[in-house]
């Protein structure tokens, strides 16, 4: 009997093992990102209700509304997760959340290694999504802005050349397109001077008739597809600095989770010891 009173009082006592400063911290940094995610489902929700419901449903695939939806919905889920685990100390949801990161992580690392060693099968694909975003310019606004937007940074036009536009059917060469945009392209594949104020929305009237040369003199002729590619070889600190962006802030949660997982579970021996030896000595 003396003996076991000795080996409890020999006993830690602790109650507690987990750091505030790592729960806390955790909370806080999956916290900012599930507000961010509710935002951005928010906004593309609001972006689905405000369109037509044909043009909606034709250009589905290739909307942004939709790729904000799902993006907000996977980081809400992933981040309630590490917030309310982190929070109650609850290990199944700091696991669910390690896991899911983890794979992410993962994934985003196979995508750039495939992307860069099978370059022409992506570059075909992106083709493709391209492809569909030209037909559907007309469809759907934000897809529309988005499409112009790169064009007029990386001042380019289609995705391998101005003749890609062909396939919208309102800048389709065709005789029987009866569009006033026959044989056309966007405004943001022109030419813009300095200093103009004025933007001309029908300076691509006819530009398909032209060759290339032609072409040349009033818009930009590269396929924007090219054009990043070559942005991209051009910056690459630019691009190192985004995925590393990307990647920091999930290595970040990835270590946070595992040392709250040990610290909870280190509690948790410890309090099965403490109730042990309580019972022995009683």
């Amino acid at each position: 009997m003396a003996a076991r009173a000795v080996r409890a009082a020999g006993a830690p006592h602790r109650e507690r093992v987990v750091s505030p400063l790592v729960k806390y911290l955790l909370f806080f940094f999956n916290l900012l990102f599930w507000v961010t995610s509710m935002v951005m489902v928010a906004v593309g929700i609001y972006a689905r209700l405000i369109k037509h419901g044909e043009a909606a449903m034709a250009c589905l695939d290739v909307d942004p509304a939709i790729l904000l939806m799902i993006v907000g919905v996977l980081m809400f889920f992933i981040t309630f997760c590490g917030c309310i685990g982190s929070l109650r100390e609850n290990i199944c949801l700091l696991q669910t959340f390690s896991l899911c990161v983890t794979l992410l992580f993962l994934l985003q690392l196979a995508a750039g290694v495939l992307g860069f060693v099978f370059s022409d099968k992506a570059r075909g694909k992106v083709s493709k999504v391209v492809s569909n975003a030209i037909v559907h310019y007309r469809d759907d606004l934000d897809l529309q802005n988005l499409i112009d937007f790169g064009q007029k940074e990386f001042s380019c036009c289609g995705g391998n050349s101005y003749r890609d536009w062909s396939q919208n059917m309102y800048f389709n060469c065709t005789p029987h397109n009866p569009s006033r945009e026959y044989c056309s392209v966007p405004y943001s594949c022109c030419r813009q001077s300095k200093g103009q104020l004025v933007i001309n929305t029908m300076c691509g009237q006819g530009m398909q008739t032209l060759s290339y040369l032609e072409a040349s003199e009033f818009i930009h002729i590269n396929g924007c597809i090219d054009s990043l590619v070559d942005w991209m070889h051009s910056n690459l600190f630019i691009v190192g600095g985004v995925a590393l962006g990307l990647a920091v802030p999930q290595l970040i949660g990835i270590l946070l989770s595992q040392f709250l997982i040990s610290q909870i579970k280190d509690q948790i021996k410890l309090l099965s010891y403490n109730q042990q030896h309580q019972a022995d000595y009683w």
